[in-house]
């Protein structure tokens, strides 16, 4: 799925992503300011639940959602992959619950195989285009 959308319907993009994606894990990718955090907010509101804010700092981010939580991972910060480990990412990718992760060009070689990827774009008009895929272990 792509789309390109304006912030004023944002609302309606995250319901067009939830519906379309195949999993419960979705990976963000996009650069510095591009509306990660953005979109993100407005799929916990979609899916009942309240304030969101970047965890850049915390690295984790727990929200309650209407039927259970949203895992919310912003990995800009890390360095070292041990530093994932040493939060229990494991538990987290094995709850069942909403994962979302920022940055998951950081923990390429731990992310789920069964995941979505969202590619958020800024356009030179300001627009954002998405495009959402399955996640696909590259081969070499």
């Amino acid at each position: 799925m792509k789309t390109t959308y304006e912030l004023e319907t944002i609302k309606e993009v995250a319901q067009l992503l939830l519906e379309t994606v195949n999993s419960k894990t979705i990976l963000f990718y996009g650069d510095m300011g591009v509306g990660k955090t953005t979109l993100i907010k407005a799929l916990v509101s979609e899916l009942g639940g309240g304030q969101v804010s970047s965890p850049t700092f915390s690295i984790v981010n727990e929200y309650a959602i209407k039927n259970g939580l949203v895992y919310h991972f912003d990995f800009y910060r890390i360095n070292e992959i041990h530093e994932v480990y040493d939060i229990g990412i494991e538990d987290y990718l094995d709850s069942k619950q909403w994962i979302f992760i920022e940055w998951p060009e950081k923990i390429r070689e731990i992310l789920p195989l069964k995941s979505d990827i969202s590619y958020i774009k800024l356009n030179k008009n300001g627009s954002r285009t998405l495009n959402i895929e399955p996640f696909e272990e590259n081969i070499d």
